[in-house]
């Protein structure tokens, strides 16, 4: 799945985003994101348990710890999108990554 992407991490954001998102799991907001019970990807409920944290811009893509950018992911879901990109995402979907 998309090797061809090369991706060249900073390692002091991706520290400092990994921290922001460990404060942002004990917020209120986050907490009645998973009591949603629904995966942002698939749709399907789940337990708030069972649903994880998923940036929708990778942070090591660059993307932050903010609420806009984080949505409650299944855990095959979270696996499968790994790192891509919401637009690479799509193209992958599609069969059209190199």
């Amino acid at each position: 799945m998309a090797d061809w992407i090369d991706i060249r991490k900073d390692p002091a954001h991706v520290a400092r985003e990994r921290e922001k998102a460990r404060g942002l799991r004990q917020s209120v907001w986050w907490r009645q994101q998973l009591d949603g019970g629904l995966c942002h990807y698939c749709g399907k409920r789940f337990s708030a348990s069972e649903l994880t944290m998923d940036h929708v811009v990778p942070v090591a893509r660059g993307g932050r710890s903010v609420k806009g950018n984080v949505v409650p992911a299944c855990v095959a879901c979270n696996r499968s999108k790994s790192f891509l990109t919401p637009a690479e995402r799509i193209l992958d979907e599609l069969g059209n990554l190199p």
